[in-house]
């Protein structure tokens, strides 16, 4: 590590050519002058990036640490606070008022329950690729169908809808719409989410959201709890998807090893976690003044947490920058850490175990149908990296 401490004035918004799924330069810059930075948001307040694995996880699991979105200090203009229901950006206890009553509908057991119904929908995906091919766009023939539709299903959104309501979750995620539009989408997907409880609390059927409507909850804290199931359920297991076939296919040796292991899948799919971190960065504020990797954060101050340098912290994983689906020392961070750790990863790890394997045994020619720095990226500033399409082909 370097003497001085290091300064980031702006979080980079391009990855290093011919390398996309290495995070950008400038970040892994960062974390070779040590775990923590001084930083600059872009609304000209001073603030600091963390690195590091350890203070990373550190900071996850300290209550000192806000996540209360009206608490971000990043400008010179306040912040509202998160509507009701949205979880992620509250602390405790209104954080777990809604959390809590979700837990035991996304249990271990629960979710590999319905291991068959995910083998069903990806083989249906897979015979219709296979019918159309020999060419595909992977995003939206196998990325994207898999975890909407089942999230659809466990939250009870007709199937009907599902279409429609798949293209507004990605206009206000992908980081590309105009803020008009993002607007328009959110106000689209809030009105709808708003009608779904409205029919739910009138005729309750057999899911999440019918649950859910038989407790004290309110229609707009069940319509936040919705948004926020909906888009964490589909849009970051897509993106794994997707980017993950991605990284596969650049890594043969890996791919070979997938196909010939089926027991291989579990060990694979928390690599792939690690090193790809789809879910990039995510924002805490000191409540108080906290000692930090030999820095005082003094209180107000709101820190940037990079999860996919902490995932690729030399000082935690060996050859880090290496896809290794035989890795033995896990314990990403893809998934967060502490009482925010993601409520649906055991749903993303079955979808993913199914999926992967699959594909690539239905498949066993299949590579990209453009050169590789071709393959269209989804932009830094989308809150999770992926690819905006990938196109495959094979022979028959």
């Amino acid at each position: 590590m370097g003497d001085s401490l290091h300064t980031v004035t702006t979080l980079p918004t391009a990855r290093q050519s011919g390398c996309p799924f290495d995070p950008p330069t400038e970040l892994i810059d960062a974390r070779r002058h040590g775990p923590i930075s001084r930083y600059t948001h872009p609304g000209g307040r001073p603030g600091w990036l963390i690195t590091g694995y350890d203070l990373v996880r550190s900071v996850l699991a300290d209550s000192r640490f806000s996540s209360r979105k009206e608490l971000l200090n990043v400008g010179d203009f306040e912040v509202p606070p998160a509507p009701p229901g949205e979880f992620l950006l509250m602390d405790e206890p209104q954080h777990m008022r809604y959390r809590k009553p979700l837990m035991g509908k996304f249990t271990v057991r629960r979710m590999r329950q319905l291991t068959e119904r995910i083998e069903q929908i990806t083989t249906e995906c897979l015979d219709a690729m296979e019918k159309a091919g020999p060419s595909a766009d992977l995003v939206t023939a196998f990325a994207k169908p898999i975890p909407a539709i089942i999230i659809c299903e466990l939250l009870g959104v007709p199937y009907e809808d599902r279409g429609s309501f798949q293209e507004q979750i990605d206009a206000f995620l992908g980081g590309e719409t105009s803020e008009e539009e993002l607007i328009a989408a959110y106000t689209a997907t809030q009105h709808y989410l708003a009608e779904l409880v409205a029919a739910k609390r009138a005729n309750p059927t057999d899911d999440v959201l019918s649950d859910l409507t038989d407790s004290d909850l309110t229609d707009e804290e069940l319509r936040g709890m919705g948004l926020i199931l909906l888009a964490a359920g589909f849009d970051t297991t897509a993106n794994m998807l997707a980017l993950g076939t991605f990284a596969l296919l650049q890594n043969p040796a890996q791919l070979a090893a997938l196909r010939a292991d089926p027991a291989l899948a579990d060990r694979a799919v928390e690599e792939l976690l690690r090193y790809l971190s789809v879910a990039k960065t995510f924002m805490r504020t000191a409540l108080v003044d906290v000692e930090l990797g030999g820095q005082t954060i003094k209180a107000g101050t709101t820190v940037v947490l990079s999860y996919n340098t902490a995932n690729r912290d030399p000082e935690r994983f060996a050859d880090p920058h290496v896809l290794d689906l035989r890795r033995q020392d896990g314990g990403h961070l893809a998934f967060g850490h502490g009482i925010h750790q993601c409520l649906g990863q055991q749903l993303a790890r079955v979808e993913m175990r199914v999926a992967f394997p699959a594909l690539v045994n239905r498949f066993p020619t299949l590579r990209l149908a453009v050169p590789a720095e071709e393959v269209p990226l989804r932009p830094e500033s989308a809150d999770i990296y992926g690819v905006k399409r990938l196109p495959v082909t094979w022979d028959v």
